[in-house]
């Protein structure tokens, strides 16, 4: 029994590493989408 749970725990690990290694050199390009909203001037105190 506790075989496998060092064998869980090694594999729990090495997936939190290998997870956080993939997000850090993944390349997620930027959003291109244009926003133009149009801004009332009531919303704007004098």
């Amino acid at each position: 029994m506790k075989k496998l749970s060092t064998l869980v725990f090694i594999l729990v690990i090495a997936s939190l590493v290998g997870g956080g290694l993939f997000l850090s050199s993944w390349d997620i390009p930027a959003p291109v989408a244009k926003v133009e909203k149009v801004i009332p001037n009531e919303r704007f105190q004098r």
